[in-house]
């Protein structure tokens, strides 16, 4: 039943079966079957249904306050009080570029003083990962900082800034600058769904540039090859991750114009505190520190 419960409050955060079912991954028909289970199961209606409208009703609203203490209690399940939470499972989602560099450096430091603490990273993008901390799944997530406003009960803790750069297959003229290239070039995008794409398409708007679409992709690995590959140019953030770049893509910086992609680590707001996550963010804060590998150019702006 905590799936039904999990779907029924996403449901009234985000106003409709539809928007709800975008995120989480679901139909909305697999929606509304859930919310018709979960009605059966209390045994009274949780909307008021007007043909394919549903407004949620007082029983409903009464509903949601308990759902969302339940949940909160779920969550916690996990969890070992006092001197046994160093044996306890800490749940960490990271996108797959800070897995390998901020996550990595910060577990060896965690592991230092917790030897005997379960940890499970789980991958994905930033916002199927805020869909998962919203939903109780996991602890905290290393994520792109949102472009939009985050609810009042989560945390936000900035660790890096990294700039974009417009990356270019390694055989092209080094006289023309990086707008003309951009206005003249098979262009390589950023997936528009992602936090990282979205700030790339706004971008473009802010600096009057009109690209001729040839690929869109997720993955900054991916546009880094293509444009090996000779296949155009792309927007990307210069990540430690993907340093060096290989020998057929060289980087152009944008000058006064660099925009930057902040990563950091969202939580909700502890009530008692949590000293192992609380550990964790310290960790991650001395692994941000940490200067990037030779050969990656300049160093990401450090809090």
């Amino acid at each position: 039943m905590i799936n039904e419960l999990q779907t029924f409050i996403t449901v009234c955060r985000h106003g409709t079966f539809a928007a709800a079912g975008e995120r989480i991954g679901l139909t909305q028909s697999a929606v509304s079957s859930q919310i018709k289970r979960l009605e059966e199961s209390l045994g009274f209606a949780l909307f008021d249904r007007t043909g394919r409208s549903a407004t949620l009703n007082a029983a409903g609203e009464t509903t949601l306050a308990r759902a969302e203490e339940i949940c909160a209690l779920y969550a916690k399940l996990g969890d070992l009080p006092d001197d046994a939470a160093n044996r306890g499972l800490l749940r960490i989602g990271a996108i797959a570029s800070a897995q390998p560099t901020l996550v990595a450096r910060a577990l060896a430091r965690l592991r230092q003083s917790l030897p005997l603490l379960r940890v499970h990273v789980s991958p994905g993008v930033s916002m199927r990962l805020m869909d998962d901390l919203d939903a109780g799944s996991i602890d905290v997530a290393v994520i792109i900082r949102p472009p939009f406003g985050l609810l009042p009960e989560l945390a936000w803790q900035p660790l890096v800034q990294e700039p974009y750069v417009l990356i270019v297959p390694a055989g092209t003229p080094a006289r023309k600058d990086w707008r003309t290239l951009l206005q003249e070039q098979p262009f390589l995008r950023y997936d528009r769904a992602s936090f990282g794409g979205r700030m790339v398409e706004r971008f473009l708007r802010r600096e009057g540039l009109q690209v001729s679409d040839s690929v869109e992709v997720d993955e900054i690995p991916a546009l880094i090859h293509l444009a090996a590959k000779g296949l155009g140019v792309g927007l990307v953030p210069l990540v430690e991750a993907h340093l060096p770049l290989p020998p057929g893509v060289r980087a152009l910086p944008l000058g006064e114009h660099t925009f930057h992609r902040e990563v950091g680590l969202l939580q909700r707001k502890p009530r008692g505190g949590s000293p192992v996550v609380a550990q964790l963010a310290q960790c991650l804060e001395e692994a941000a520190k940490v200067p990037r590998a030779r050969g990656s150019g300049r160093p990401a702006t450090r809090y």
